[in-house]
């Protein structure tokens, strides 16, 4: 099944914490929390993240932010 677009999803390939921003054919376009790149995953790759990812992700993007690395 694919991951509704909005939902925050943890990509197991790599780790990372996105936002589904929409389907593909057979894959899904996920977003880096906070903005950036999409990249393209399979669903089975995919799963939802959990309050904790969330919020880190969220702490990680804010720091990243107050170092003037984010715009």
């Amino acid at each position: 099944m694919k991951p509704v677009v909005g939902s925050h999803v943890v990509d197991t390939r790599t780790g990372k914490v996105g936002v589904v921003m929409g389907h593909e054919g057979p894959y899904v376009q996920v977003r880096p929390y906070g903005g950036g790149r999409e990249w393209d995953a399979e669903p089975g790759v995919l799963r939802c993240a959990t309050p904790a990812e969330r919020l880190s992700a969220a702490t990680a993007y804010a720091n990243a932010r107050s170092r003037g690395e984010v715009l």
